[in-house]
């Protein structure tokens, strides 16, 4: 199908598609309303409706276009220019925000996905570029493939004193003077200007000098640690460019998130003003919440298993294909986007041979020159079928799709409705289908619209003040320039001054009267992984051909390669040989056993400092600081149906963490039932109920923590030696935390219920991954009781909601929030 432009597309320089076959035209035909119908009608067919595993269906009201004036201040070329791709007049919040930028006041733009948010910093830019000579820009991005459309979009404007030119990993070292020399607006992402921009910054001197604006897109991607890390690079970009003289104006751009100025000035470090009022027009879209149904074969110990969310993608997504609908699909792993992609190939094939040929994956891990090639397929037409982690999500700018195939919720409502918003088209219904993981979250979310539909969205969670992320970027910044008194502010202060203590301790820094400097002659850049915890690396080599696979971070090494791990790459098996964390190196052999493989894990942890404390009858709610000991002992061998081969022993070293966690402690009396409201469990149902509880607890708290089950743990025990009593913890599983830990805290109330209620509601009799069993438990999932769980729970929410816990819960998190803006 041929590209068009779209008079309504206010996103510049990206053109948008025409984009499937089912117009009103057709709709009309078939007696229905809008192509939405038409889509869902057919990846319901043949299903009867007792069946069905259509769980709920929203349909979202289309809303029309709000036009702005172009600005006076715009040069008439750049209006030109950006008239020539089909612009003929911005919308509301995207003048308001080109007009706050141009004015010299930082901005953060937060609004939906296609809301051309592109042009609301391409206009300030691009019109100082024309305006002062020698002026220049940055522009920031979490994914190259994002950065490469973007820089496409600037180049196809025509405007050559723009000099607009990329800077990154893809580009040849040949182009890398010309670009530092020459260029105007780079187009880089922030793993580049961290490893290669700011240790040379010297020979950037020309383009610091006159460096207008710092554009960074999609910031809401900037969460945890790695969103730390982000925060603290940003600030050492600032200090950098102000040593050249230059006062750069922020510009970012944010899906929808809570308290976006908030949100902006944690990870830039500059106040920032917020435009959050969409005037961009949206089609209707239907939204249906669907669970995939339960399979014949049973899982561990003997729990009900459903037909997982990438396989039940996988047949949608042919449905849909079959229907002429342009389809995207995300994925939450890369191996999970190959296998949908597979899975819905071998489906169309039987149909048509030539429909088969219409579906691919994309994901990370590819050549730039595939990448570039599938976007071209896509948006082209060749391709109606994309399976795709969210490469897309972040990536080239494509949208107006027929239906978007949401499989495992993402993490947060921010990434859902990022993917949602790549559906809908002006004139004609589209399609969002959110598919259940096996998973308790996801099970609760369709069992809850309300949770989806009718929540707002999460801030990001980030604390820049986080000692084993701000010691690694304070030694960076003071290799870039001496560290002083005086700027050390934006760093966190007081924090910041006592980890340059530790700094100087170490002998990484030394300390005069001028400031702090440092040591070495290497540069400490290229030990700090932003996208990590700071850590090493281990390498995961093939140990025949010498061929390296991929890495891993060291702590999640022991986990995920130990000897005799089942490892997966690019859709191939691999077999795990040896592992030496000495040297960063596993070696493995090419092999596809027909088991997989499970770390048995032991854990214990210790509660180092209590930062807050809520006390209830028979229960006490705390957040504070704990070390995690940890040892993966040994692993089992499974087979498909759930069935344990063997366990086989392992002799790995101990791990430490230190980080964050909140837990809660139930008194014996609250347990045994001898006090009112109490569980009335005997000793031996203790440990599985707890155990139960905890489980779930870690699969809701992404519903309120902006962060995915993975990056948190949990230890469950009837009696801890430090509080006494029979507790659960729930911790970050990043050194120093994450700020996950505290956002639970704040939501415990809400977040036990959710979990509460997610036990409660599931069909199983015993409990099943739906409920109560985890994917990372080290325990095998023993014991666990889901009764049980339900009973502690009801328990400790009786307690909590009769002394007004919610309150008290909301008064922390205000203080917490402003604590970390302060800092």
């Amino acid at each position: 199908m041929a590209r068009v432009t779209n008079p309504l597309d206010g996103c510049a320089g990206a053109e948008s598609v025409k984009l499937g076959g089912l117009d009103s035209a057709v709709c009309e035909a078939r007696g229905v309303a809008d192509a939405s119908d038409v889509l869902l009608d057919r990846v319901l067919a043949g299903t009867p409706k007792a069946e069905s595993p259509l769980r709920h269906r929203a349909d979202l009201a289309a809303h029309s276009a709000q036009f702005a004036d172009w600005p006076e201040w715009a040069p008439a070329e750049v209006v030109h220019a950006l008239r020539e791709t089909g612009i003929s007049r911005p919308w509301t919040h995207q003048a308001r925000a080109a007009s706050l930028a141009w004015s010299g006041e930082h901005v953060v733009l937060s609004t939906g996905t296609a809301s051309g948010k592109s042009l609301a910093y391409q206009l300030p830019v691009l019109s100082t570029l024309a305006t002062t000579r020698g002026a220049t820009a940055l522009y920031l991005s979490p994914t190259k493939a994002l950065a490469a459309d973007q820089l496409r979009a600037v180049q196809g404007l025509s405007l050559p004193e723009v000099r607009a030119a990329s800077y990154d990993g893809d580009t040849p070292h040949g182009e890398r003077d010309w670009v530092r020399a020459h260029g105007r607006w780079v187009f880089s992402n922030p793993d580049m200007l961290h490893r290669s921009i700011l240790p040379r910054h010297d020979r950037w001197a020309h383009f610091f000098r006159r460096l207008a604006y710092i554009v960074v897109d999609e910031c809401h991607a900037y969460r945890g640690v790695f969103g730390s890390h982000v925060a603290l690079l940003l600030r050492r970009l600032y200090r950098i460019a102000r040593r050249y003289g230059a006062s750069p104006v922020f510009v970012l751009a944010s899906a929808t998130v809570a308290n976006p100025a908030d949100s902006a000035g944690r990870l830039s470090g500059v106040e920032c003003t917020a435009v959050a009022e969409d005037g961009s027009p949206r089609g209707a879209r239907t939204l249906a919440l669907w669970e995939p149904p339960l399979l014949e074969l049973t899982g561990e110990n003997n729990a009900p298993v459903r037909r997982s969310a990438g396989a039940e993608a996988a047949r949608i997504m042919a449905d849909l294909v079959v229907e002429g609908a342009r389809t995207l699909s995300f994925v939450r792993s890369r191996h999970g986007a190959e296998l949908t992609a597979l899975g819905a190939r071998r489906q169309l094939t039987e149909v048509d041979p030539a429909l088969g040929k219409q579906v691919a994956a994309y994901r990370a891990g590819f050549l730039p020159e595939e990448r570039r090639e599938l976007e071209r397929a896509l948006d082209s037409g060749e391709l109606l079928g994309v399976a795709s982690t969210n490469a897309l999500e972040l990536g080239v700018d494509i949208t107006g799709l027929d239906a978007v195939i949401v499989a495992g919720y993402p993490g947060t409502l921010a990434s859902f409705w990022q993917q949602a918003g790549r559906a809908g088209r002006a004139g004609a219904g589209a399609l969002v289908v959110f598919v259940a993981r096996d998973d308790p979250l996801d099970t609760y979310l369709v069992h809850n619209p309300g949770a989806v539909l009718d929540r707002p969205v999460e801030a990001t969670v980030l604390d820049p003040t986080n000692p084993y992320v701000l010691g690694p970027h304070l030694a960076c910044a003071a290799a870039e320039q001496p560290l002083t008194t005086g700027c050390l502010e934006p760093f966190g202060g007081q924090a910041a001054r006592a980890v340059l203590d530790g700094l100087v301790a170490d002998g990484l820094l030394r300390r005069r009267k001028s400031g702090w400097y440092w040591t070495s002659r290497e540069r400490p850049q290229h030990e700090v992984d932003i996208r990590g915890s700071g850590g090493d690396q281990v390498m995961v080599v093939e140990g025949d051909s010498g061929r390296m696979l991929g890495t891993v971070d060291l702590g999640s090494a022991p986990n995920q390669v130990h000897p005799g791990a089942v490892y997966l790459h690019q859709g191939d098996s691999y077999v795990v040989d040896s592992l030496s964390l000495d040297e960063g190196l596993a070696l493995v052999h090419a092999e596809d056993p027909e088991w997989s493989t499970a770390p048995r894990e032991v854990v214990d942890i210790e509660v180092l400092n209590t930062a807050h404390t809520e006390e209830f009858d028979g229960v006490r709610a705390c957040i504070g600081e704990v070390g995690v000991t940890s040892q993966v002992v040994g692993y089992l061998r499974r087979l498909p149906t759930g069935e344990v081969l063997d366990q086989i022993p392992l002799d790995l070293p101990e791990r430490r963490l230190n980080t964050r966690a909140v837990w809660y402690t139930v008194s014996e009396e609250l347990l045994n039932g001898s006090a009112p409201g109490g569980a009335g469990l005997i000793p031996a149902r203790i440990p599985g109920a707890l155990h139960a509880a905890e489980h779930a607890a870690i699969g809701l708290l992404p519903l309120f923590a902006t962060c995915d089950r993975w990056d948190v743990g949990g230890v469950s025990t009837a009696l801890h030696a430090d509080t006494g009593e029979a507790t659960v913890f729930v911790h970050d599983g990043h050194p120093g935390g994450a700020g996950f830990a505290d956002r639970g805290f704040a939501a415990l109330v809400p977040w036990l219920a959710a979990t509460r209620e997610a036990i409660a509601s599931c069909e199983c009799p015993a409990g099943c991954p739906s409920c109560v069993q985890s994917p990372k438990c080290g325990n095998g999932n023993e014991p666990l009781d889901k009764a049980g769980a339900v009973a502690v729970l009801n328990s400790v929410l009786h307690a909590m909601r009769a002394h007004d816990a919610v309150g008290a819960q909301h008064d922390y998190l205000h203080d917490h929030a402003s604590a970390a803006t302060k800092r």
